[in-house]
């Protein structure tokens, strides 16, 4: 199957029933359905959901490993275990930091991630409230552990240091997967691996992996056939996001969506139904966003922020395992050099666990150096200043903040306990006085000033039913496997959002609003009397006071959230990271700057015609020209303009505009499918929106017509 086509994404469906139709169009041979009707399953399974629940006497829930079945490769399906990360350091270490993926992988969460101390604490109260449920987060924290059956009991304590249980995710393990789904890009020798499951993921998510039994190691490059050192497949796979939405797709299998939207709780010892990510309770959706954004279906590096070849950049790996030249081998074996050398960064948003990691085990351990975390940190700090743009300006006497989420998934995204995002405003007079702050940090106390200001954050807890059987009280809470109910989430969408797709997959904001396609935000903050200047930053903190408190206090089976908390304190108390920082002089003309949103109808020729502009859309300026490029040479077209944003399909491609739509003016492209409209701004315009978008002829188009994307824009005084 071509990559990017795979069975998650916007089409999958609001109900079971749906999602069995998709399947069998996107798999023709889907195996080990339940033998009854879909739909009735779910109905039925809600009501003994329901009688479940109502049957619970408190804290843990008598589930057992049977609730978190999942299907793919099980424990002792191996004829060869996975190897601890030493054995492959030899040959892919030590030899130089800027290309190998040793050092690289070694300072990442991945290799970090059964040495985590907040997961060890959140481990601990998963398994407080749901019995047995750790099992569930161990199979994908340390996968070869969970593969040899050293993830039972669920707390962990069968974890064998020896044995490199405790190096997370290791480089035999993404090295021996298996796509899950049949293709002709693959090894000839995986459909005999798929074939021999005893029951194959429908939608692989929540670790649901697929593992080579034997020790034959997949990537993406022709090794040759005088290969000497170990036995290896050329693997399309491993340049797939479905490969890392293996475990970036988190949902609780012990609970259920009923038709009403609610979420309930399974027949206790049952695996869940259908193993669909989307009809279980979403813990987390960052593959889904992707897999709906516009950075899964076009190239896009904004502003080449990310360093990837615009024609490249089509996947997870694109931007979290940037290329350069280089080999993957000690050069003193032969390594080859290769142009397209994936780097094994895998930076994300955690910026404090590494210190954290190498306070309570040892170098020697770990394979961490003083230069490899702080390279690791440095990388981390770019990611974050890379996945959003701020801009201010003042409009009607208030000022305005404008986010802008430049990455491919929700900002931020992934593990949503006491995680967070927010805006510290300060306002100053002429004299460089702090007179007010919206959204301020005591770093001594680690308290976020968070009632006046925008905080961007998931928030789950439980609803009334599950409080009711749990003793636990309803609302929002850090009872991650309780958790039956999404209370609040304004995370940022990415670029490409629509409401159809984020509802189907479960990650449409909650009691907060995006309109179609829109991949930023707006805040406005009243300007105290005296207001000269202001600045704003933009910060994220990966664990907050809350949460980790939390932790410490909750457990009351060990020392685990202690530990964390300790530590969390030792480090720093999880010290913000600045994204963004900017200022503005309020008597200053500002404006925001126009946006594009939306996807373009490619043309033939791969180009992606595109609309932009000129000048600034300022009644004072008044020099705002919208540019149309990538159009059909020589061919007329015509500019059109709504107030309103939307998503459909047209002509082939996608009509941004809502609304009441507006012939703006025509236009006939150059020899480079290029041309400009003037925008005379008059006093009427002020503190309106327009939206832009082209129609031109193409005569290569099967329609005749070619669809730009679409240009939002603000006017100001």
């Amino acid at each position: 199957m071509p990559r990017n086509s795979r069975p998650f994404g916007a089409l999958a469906g609001f109900t079971t029933s749906v999602h069995t139709r998709l399947l069998r169009m996107f798999r023709p041979n889907p195996h080990r359905w339940s033998k009854q009707s879909i739909v009735t399953s779910a109905l039925l399974l809600g009501a003994v959901g329901l009688t479940g629940a109502a049957a619970l006497t408190g804290l843990p829930v008598p589930t057992t490993s049977n609730d978190f079945h999942q299907p793919g490769t099980q424990p002792g399906g191996l004829f060869v275990d996975i190897f601890d990360s030493p054995t492959c350091a030899g040959c892919h270490g030590y030899y130089d930091v800027n290309q190998e993926p040793y050092s690289r992988w070694s300072a990442s969460m991945h290799a970090s991630s059964a040495r985590d101390p907040v997961f060890h604490a959140a481990l601990t109260i998963a398994n407080q409230d749901v019995a047995n449920s750790g099992e569930f987060c161990l199979r994908c924290h340390t996968p070869g552990a969970w593969l040899a059956g050293r993830c039972t009991p669920a707390d962990g304590s069968a974890l064998n240091p020896s044995l490199g249980d405790f190096d997370g995710v290791t480089c035999h393990v993404c090295h021996r997967m298996v796509d899950p789904y049949e293709s002709p890009e693959n090894p000839h020798i995986d459909q005999r691996i798929l074939d021999a499951l005893a029951e194959r993921p429908p939608m692989p998510h929540s670790g649901q992996y697929i593992i080579d039994p034997q020790d034959i190691r997949r990537g993406p490059f022709d090794l040759g056939p005088s290969f000497p050192y170990h036995d290896w497949r050329q693997s399309a796979f491993h340049e797939d996001a479905l490969l890392c939405g293996t475990c970036h797709e988190v949902s609780n299998p012990a609970l259920s969506r009923l038709p009403s939207g609610d979420y309930v709780l399974n027949a206790l010892d049952t695996p869940h139904e259908d193993h669909i990510p989307y009809d279980e309770f979403p813990i987390e959706r960052t593959f889904s966003e992707w897999k709906n954004s516009a950075f899964a279906r076009a190239s896009i590096d904004p502003d080449g922020r990310y360093g990837v070849p615009i024609e490249d950049q089509t996947a997870c790996q694109d931007c979290h395992m940037p290329e350069t030249t280089g080999t993957a081998c000690n050069p003193v074996l032969g390594g080859a050099i290769r142009p397209d050398l994936p780097l094994h960064n895998f930076n994300g948003s955690n910026s404090w666990v590494l210190d954290a990691v190498r306070a309570a085990y040892p170098d020697s351990e770990t394979g961490l150096t003083n230069q490899s975390v702080a390279a690791a940190h440095a990388r981390t700090q770019q990611m974050m200043q890379n996945a959003a743009d701020l801009f201010l300006s003042v409009r009607g006497g208030q000022l305005v903040v404008r986010v802008v989420n430049q990455s491919g998934h929700k900002l931020p995204t992934g593990y949503g306990e006491g995680r967070r995002m927010w805006l510290d405003v300060k306002f100053f007079n002429a004299a460089n006085a702090l007179l007010a702050e919206r959204g301020a940090y005591d770093p001594t106390t680690a308290v976020l000033t968070a009632g006046n200001t925008k905080v961007y954050e998931i928030e789950q807890g439980l609803d009334a039913a599950q409080a009711a059987a749990t003793g636990v009280p309803a609302g929002p809470s850090f009872h991650f496997a309780l958790n039956n109910k999404i209370y609040k989430d304004n995370r940022i969408p990415p670029r490409g959002f629509t409401l159809f797709a984020f509802t189907a997959n479960q990650a449409l904001p909650v009691a907060y609003a995006y309109a179609e396609e829109q991949y930023w935000d707006d805040t406005t903050f009243a300007l105290p009397p005296g207001t000269d200047h202001v600045e704003v930053s933009l910060l994220h903190q990966t664990t907050s006071k809350e949460y980790i408190e939390f932790l410490r206090d909750a457990n009351t089976t060990n020392t685990t959230g202690l530990d964390a908390y300790n530590l969390w304190v030792a480090k720093g108390k999880s010290a913000p990271a600045l994204m963004r920082t900017q200022t503005l002089n309020v008597g200053a003309a500002s404006c925001l700057p126009p946006i594009n949103y939306g996807l373009a109808k490619q043309r033939l020729n791969g180009d992606w015609p595109n609309v932009s502009y000129l000048g600034q859309p300022s009644l004072a300026a008044n020099n705002l020209r919208v540019v149309i490029e990538k159009a059909t040479p020589f061919q007329n077209g015509v500019l059109f303009f709504s107030n309103q944003q939307t998503s459909l399909p047209f002509h082939g491609g996608t009509l941004l505009l809502g609304g009441t739509i507006v012939r703006r003016g025509s236009f006939t492209a150059d020899v480079n499918g290029r041309a400009e409209l003037t925008i005379p701004i008059n006093a009427g315009m002020v503190n309106t929106v327009r939206n832009f978008q082209a129609v031109f002829r193409d005569g290569t188009a099967l329609d005749g017509y070619g669809v730009t994307n679409a240009l939002h824009v603000e006017f100001c005084q």
